[in-house]
């Protein structure tokens, strides 16, 4: 494919109003796929025609909008009111899940019980597996001893296939995602059955927080945009 023709979404300066993805009256920058992706834009929305992929869509959508308040006010100022562990709870109740798989890394223990108990009291059977489940050594990929966090130890390897393989054994409705690692989180997507969502990512630096260094890339972080 030629560079001309990839989607450049990132790249687009166009204000909202302006933007053809946001107002049909609206125009596209370079590489707009809203202009120039239109016969995928059509098997997309042959997708959305089967019936449990447009539920989960509208779902998800109606999700989306009841976490603003005051959205019949003229004229209107967004106000977000729900944090990501309230919607979780609530788009599940919407689909009719009751069995939630909570896959999380060992570094989290602390959180995946708050989280845990939160979905047990808000009316779910919760499967919570850990990411070091099988305690399988590191050795057994390929690791070298000099590359291990503990050098000279044993160490589990992180195993986000058996994670998904025993969610998929519970038959789980629904996973949640808790800190899983780069690469990791990419193998649980993979095998995992049920559709999965994130409620936080793996960040050693920030406390979990990814968005803290794109936000200082222009002073404290400037060093990660150097060639």
């Amino acid at each position: 494919m030629k560079k001309g023709n990839l989607s450049d979404c990132a790249g687009c300066a166009l204000t909202p109003q302006q933007k053809v993805c946001m107002n049909p009256e609206g125009k596209g920058a370079k590489g707009c796929p809203t202009l120039g992706k239109k016969k995928l834009a059509d098997q997309a929305q042959k997708k959305y025609q089967l019936e449990d992929v447009r539920e989960f869509a509208r779902q998800a959508s109606i999700q989306e909008g009841e976490c603003y308040a005051g959205r019949e006010k003229r004229p209107y100022v967004m106000h977000p009111t729900k944090p990501r562990i309230q919607e979780i709870c609530e788009f599940a109740r919407k689909m009719g899940y009751t069995r939630l798989g909570l896959v999380f890394c060992v570094g989290l223990y602390k959180e995946a019980a708050i989280v845990a108990q939160i979905f047990q009291n808000q009316g779910f059977e919760t499967v919570s597996i850990a990411c070091k489940v099988g305690s399988v050594p590191k050795e057994e990929i390929g690791v070298g001893d000099s590359e291990k966090i503990f050098i000279g130890e044993h160490e589990s390897m992180c195993n986000p296939i058996l994670q998904a393989m025993v969610v998929n054994d519970a038959k789980t409705d629904f996973n949640i995602l808790l800190g899983l690692c780069v690469g990791h989180d990419s193998l649980f997507f993979k095998y995992a059955e049920a559709l999965t969502t994130v409620l936080a990512v793996k960040d050693r630096v920030t406390g979990h927080n990814p968005l803290g260094p794109i936000y200082l890339c222009g002073n404290y972080y400037s060093w990660l945009n150097m060639p």
